[in-house]
């Protein structure tokens, strides 16, 4: 039988008095990762061997900084979990980014390899001054013969020279050396500004009836971590489908390393309080100003005259656990996140071998309150606070096409799919990587919330829809009636198409709309379009054949007193 014991942020050392690391160490392995949008939840197992009685465990490659409140410990086999508390471990080997002990590592070899040089140095200084000294003690020895003397001279001279050269060559390798161990220091202070977290360790203190070897599980919540979606859309033509690749960018600073997890993506947010608001009664009272108290006049205040001054704004202060309160006023619990029950599987962003896509692996819960991606392949993501791209799944979504054109505001017209039924697929505001047709033509961003029942994907600017508009000049004029000014608008948008095949166009344009009783917008001529009274919004839905124009022709007039300006009016 398994027992869990729950620890909601209540402070234990006092149980053990014994310094951490007087107890034996055990090294957790991490299995499962629930990621959400901001923290996650790890779980760690491993397996213990106790001794009949109490035992004492130090837990290893714990995240750093977790939140207590949500340490849970179980264990297998009947062992009963007494308590548990949990430090950072600034010790910790991990404290450091991967890419930071990789140039560690090399200032090190670099380090050796120049002591090395150093004492080749060492010798040839040695040698150098052995030579001097033979050469002066030949200069005062004034019994060498002629013969011995020269060779002397051409030992010294083949020698000395060559030490000589030898010893440049090692000062040069000695300067390089320091210059790049120069360069790799300042890359690894880059690396630390990162603020990469310590990792942490867990004391659980456990009871056993008899000897025995359980299995420990040990969950928790860390904020350190999170994801933001990513989207790839690709169409291939105006008659194929719109191919969506959701993707995730996943980051962790937890001061452990997650090697071959299963990884969660959940839509929930653990920072976020769980309890819904309360409306208490509005009441209201005259405002009674603030009364400064002069420093010079009245220089303290009583506390019974405290007690009867107007207050303000009044903050309550409710308890949210046993010893802990905080202000009700704009602040949230910090909670931590759960799942249902059911197997959590990882998201890997591998290219899977075969026939086989990410969606074989790939299963999305949506039983619960927020959305789980559980993908079953394994994943690694390193403890750098960078960003890795995970490929969580793709869609392929039946769309209509369009071509659309506001030639008020852009002269080029715009390629766009239009997707409906698009609710289920629990998509989140993010950027979009858009292709067509292959090639990548520009970004974009998804904002659900904003969409309502069709979801409008532009595709990029297509430069064979000619699309211009222009005023007419022949129908301008500006007359003065009375006390009034009356001036005449005319437009027409002309509208080519040198694609080969029919394309559906919308055109966008906009009539003036008067708040103002003394500016009257009259002799309204729409061209037939679809227009909405209260905003001016004019729409035409068009069909143009291959090198076929179209002509979109306008206009209104304007009345307003004489001599006033209006703003925006052309």
């Amino acid at each position: 039988m398994k027992q869990t014991i729950y620890f909601l942020g209540i402070s234990l050392i006092c149980l053990f008095p014994e310094s951490l690391t007087a107890q034996p160490e055990q090294k957790l392995t991490i299995k499962e990762a629930i990621v959400f949008l901001s923290g996650a939840e790890l779980t760690s197992t491993a397996k213990v061997k106790l001794a009949q009685g109490e035992n004492e465990f130090v837990f290893t490659n714990v995240a750093g900084n977790i939140n207590s409140q949500s340490l849970t410990v179980g264990a297998s086999e009947g062992v009963v979990v007494e308590a548990a508390t949990f430090q950072n471990n600034f010790l910790g080997t991990e404290v450091i980014t991967k890419h930071a002990k990789e140039l560690k590592d090399s200032i090190e070899v670099i380090t050796d390899k120049k002591q090395l040089l150093q004492n080749k140095l060492t010798v040839i200084d040695e040698q150098l001054s052995l030579l001097t000294e033979n050469k002066n003690v030949a200069g005062e020895n004034a019994a060498l013969s002629v013969a011995e003397l020269t060779k002397l001279i051409d030992l010294y001279s083949a020698k000395y020279e060559g030490f000589l050269n030898e010893k440049g060559k090692q000062e040069k390798l000695i300067a390089k050396s320091d210059e790049l161990i120069n360069k790799l220091n300042t890359q690894i202070y880059e690396e630390q500004k990162k603020g990469v977290q310590p990792g942490g360790q867990i004391l659980v203190k456990f009871y056993a009836k008899e000897a025995t070897v359980a299995t420990v599980a040990i969950d928790y919540v860390v904020p350190t971590a999170g994801w933001s979606p990513v989207y790839d859309i690709m169409a291939d033509a105006v008659n194929a489908p719109v191919k969506l690749a959701y993707k995730a960018n996943i980051y962790q600073n937890t001061g452990i390393s997650w090697h071959n997890v299963k990884l969660s993506l959940s839509t929930g947010n653990p920072n976020e309080t769980v309890n819904a608001p309360v409306i208490t009664p509005w009441y209201l009272a005259f405002y009674q100003p603030e009364y400064t108290v002069t420093a010079y006049k009245k220089p303290l205040v009583s506390r019974d005259e405290i007690a009867v001054m107007p207050t303000n704004q009044v903050t309550d202060v409710v308890s949210t656990t046993v010893g802990v309160y905080q202000s009700q006023r704009g602040q949230n619990a910090n909670i931590g996140g759960a799942r249902t029950s059911g197997t959590l599987y990882i998201i890997d962003g591998v290219q899977v071998q075969g026939n086989t896509t990410m969606n074989n692996y790939v299963t999305v819960d949506n039983g619960g309150v927020n959305s789980t991606f559980d993908i079953e392949l394994p994943y690694t993501i390193p403890c750098d606070g960078k960003q890795h791209l995970v490929a969580v799944k793709k869609y392929e979504l039946p769309a209509t096409y369009r071509y659309y054109a506001a030639p008020k505001l852009d002269k080029d017209a715009f390629l766009q799919a239009q997707v409906t039924n698009w609710a289920d697929l629990n998509l989140l505001p993010g950027p979009t990587n858009i292709f067509y047709e292959g090639t990548f033509v520009g970004q974009g961003t998804i904002d659900p919330h904003r969409v309502k029942d069709t979801l409008t994907i532009s595709l990029g600017r297509d430069k064979k829809i000619v699309v211009r508009r222009e005023r007419d000049t022949k129908l301008r004029s500006v007359k003065s009636i009375g006390t009034n000014v009356r001036e005449e608008f005319a437009y027409t948008i002309m509208v080519r198409n040198n694609r080969k095949v029919n394309i559906n166009l919308t055109v966008q344009d906009q009539l003036p709309v008067s708040n103002d009783k003394n500016i009257v917008v009259e002799d309204i001529d729409d061209g037939n379009a679809d227009t909405e009274t209260n905003t001016g919004f004019m729409k035409w839905d068009l069909t143009v054949a291959p090198n076929e124009i179209k002509n979109l022709e306008f206009g209104f007039t304007v009345k307003y007193p004489r001599g006033s300006a209006i703003a925006n009016l052309r």
